[in-house]
């Protein structure tokens, strides 16, 4: 991995987190502490947040990117979150400046706002010199969200307790994806009041549940992937956005090897043969109307890491589009 300090320009860190797909999310039922127990396999894909951190007298936060809109710009935003969490347990005494370039749909279901967070703490761990090390991210990440371990490591990965306990996984070739994305996005805590409702009298995990979806991975065949894919947040998604039912059976009918809902919702995953079928079946959404966007990408990907100023898609200071004046969508 390049160095931090090589990256450095007026000491400005740039850093890319990736989104996820959950190929398999078993959940149990709710806990006394309000917490569901999971066990779930991530798959990092090449849809990416870019973080930039800057010196500041203050904590401040920016956004530009798709939905940027959508993204929450106070204290409540995971990036600034993390940068507090990682000032606090160092003694950091500093403000940043933080800019998200948004890649990873939001409110999707794919762990866009966790890759910021994940990014944020890299990227001002560098930018204080703080010196933690991946290990201790982690750790600050588990206490911002279950999912925000994950962006750090990329990759696949199994995800047990919260999500956010994680073993890495065996996985052989590379996996096409074509991802069906909605404007409007679902809350995760809806979602998961709505699995509360539908499984009633409780259900427990499955150890051995996914025993074939890791053999394909082994093995890097895709088509047994594509029949082991689980999400068992699915039913409680369709009912509260029953129209996710239209791109899920375009996507099958286009030929996908399997096809789900990721994570919470309510983005579809659709897996491909190939990169040109990843293609044509987001030309057979697109066509269908049954999508406010679509996507392609590829995984695994690493997970967060440094990237040089100027890098293919990472935007620029004061170019438009970037994260200069004329390109900021938000701010505060």
């Amino acid at each position: 991995m390049t160095s931090p300090g090589s990256l450095r320009t007026d000491r400005e860190i740039r850093v890319r987190a990736p989104g996820k797909v959950n190929l398999s999310l078993r959940v149990g039922a709710r806990e006394p502490d309000g917490y569901h127990p999971l066990a779930t396999v991530f798959q990092a894909v090449s849809l990416y947040e870019d973080v930039t951190a800057r010196p500041s007298d203050e904590l401040t936060l920016t956004v530009s990117g798709a939905q940027a809109d959508r993204v929450p710009t106070d204290d409540s935003n995971l990036a600034l979150l993390a940068a507090r969490l990682l000032a606090a347990r160092t003694g950091v005494d500093a403000g940043v400046h933080l800019h998200l370039h948004k890649g990873v749909p939001v409110a999707g279901g794919m762990a866009g706002g966790s890759a910021d967070a994940a990014a944020a703490l890299l990227a001002c761990d560098a930018l204080w010199r703080t010196g933690l090390s991946r290990e201790e991210l982690s750790g600050l990440a588990a206490e911002l969200g279950s999912d925000v371990p994950f962006p750090l490591a990329g990759h696949t990965a199994v995800g047990t307790g919260r999500g956010h306990l994680l073993t890495p996984a065996m996985v052989r070739g590379e996996y096409h994806w074509a991802f069906a994305v909605r404007a409007e996005g679902l809350s995760t805590a809806r979602v998961f009041a709505t699995f509360d409702e539908l499984i009633a009298g409780g259900t427990r995990l499955d150890a051995e549940a996914d025993r074939a979806l890791m053999h394909a991975l082994r093995a890097g065949d895709a088509p047994a992937l594509g029949r082991a894919l689980h999400n068992d947040l699915q039913h409680a998604a369709l009912e509260l956005a029953p129209s996710l039912a239209e791109p899920l059976a375009v996507a099958e009918d286009a030929g996908a090897l399997g096809v789900l809902v990721s994570g919470s919702g309510p983005t579809v995953a659709a897996l491909a043969r190939s990169r040109q079928h990843a293609v044509v079946i987001a030309a057979a959404i697109t066509a269908a109307g049954v999508a406010d966007d679509v996507a392609t990408a590829v995984g695994p990907v690493p997970g967060a890491r440094f990237v040089p100023a100027g890098s293919p898609g990472v935007p620029s200071p004061g170019v438009p589009g970037g994260t200069g004046p004329e390109g900021l969508d938000r701010t505060v």
